[in-house]
């Protein structure tokens, strides 16, 4: 082992690099998860504040809140699974399909955009588009003689624009990976089935979906791991008294009881992070078993 790291060191030179990320962001941190078995006093420190075990987890799941707080998590973040997952590769199909290089070109450029507008701007318009007032979207319901809808103050709607308008956002930007394995199917399975007779649907359903359908069992694992982690800076832009019912998740409760409070509970937000984190744990080892045993296709 050693012979063959000198002989590449260059290469092993390289790795360090993302390896001393890994370790001093990712693990190192780890030693603080401890206080969440704890009853976390800052002067004392992690070690000298007093063990509690699972107290902490014990009154988040006694909480009035446990229910509203990991409902709207899972429900936002299972809505966006089923919703975006399929629509990025069925963007890749037909962008992959079409014979005309300059739409090919423009419809890729069109819908990679949004992905580099950030959240506070992204919340920012839709704020503008939304308002019941002003809004091009409520302008439009209008102009149909309808009554106009306040979408960012009903609650029962707040998961729709959510999820709908990231979406939008990010929908172009998940095509990259499955037009690259598109590219890589060998184009003369395409140029034998067009001798068969086969039509084009025939192809695409034959041909570039079993062809993509290894990269799209990894990326759904890789989903899988993160499916709690909705995103939180959105989710607290969009925020206000009327949909807090919808919108208040995981993270947005961890903040607001972990920092934004005037009497911060270190311990408790701790606790229902880690919590998070086990859920998504246990969420990627379960799926990757099913990938495995179903297609033999997984991470490990």
């Amino acid at each position: 082992m050693l012979a063959r790291i000198r002989g590449n060191w260059q290469l092993y030179l390289i790795l360090s690099v993302p390896i001393a990320f890994f370790i001093i962001f990712h693990y190192l941190p780890m030693y603080g998860a401890q206080i969440a078995f704890r009853e976390f006093i800052a002067i004392k420190g992690i070690w000298g504040s007093p063990w509690v075990g699972v107290d902490q987890f014990v009154k988040f799941f006694r909480s009035y809140q446990f229910a509203r707080v990991v409902g709207n998590t899972a429900g936002i973040a299972v809505y966006t699974l089923v919703a975006g997952f399929p629509i990025p590769i069925i963007l890749a199909l037909l962008i992959n399909n079409s014979e005309a290089p300059r739409f090919k070109k423009t419809a890729q450029m069109v819908t990679y955009a949004p992905h580099f507008i950030s959240t506070v701007v992204m919340v920012g318009l839709l704020l503008q588009f939304l308002s019941p007032r002003y809004g091009a979207v409520n302008a439009l319901i209008k102009a149909f003689g309808l009554e106009p809808v306040h979408f960012m103050g009903e609650a029962g709607m707040f998961w729709s624009v959510y999820v709908w308008s990231g979406i939008w956002q990010e929908a172009g930007w998940g095509t990259i990976i499955f037009l690259a394995a598109l590219a890589s199917i060998d184009p003369t399975l395409h140029e034998a089935a067009i001798v068969d007779g086969a039509s084009k649907l025939q192809r695409t359903w034959r041909i570039d979906v079993p062809g993509i359908l290894p990269t799209a069992v990894v990326l759904l694992i890789l989903r899988m791991g993160q499916l709690m982690n909705v995103g939180f800076e959105k989710a607290l832009l969009m925020q206000n008294p009327l949909n807090l019912q919808a919108s208040e998740i995981i993270q947005t409760f961890v903040y607001k009881i972990g920092i934004e409070s005037n009497l911060p509970a270190y311990s408790y937000s701790s606790a229902i992070g880690l919590f998070n984190s086990v859920i998504n744990f246990a969420l990627i080892i379960t799926v990757n078993e099913i990938a495995k045993r179903v297609s033999n296709t997984s991470l490990w």
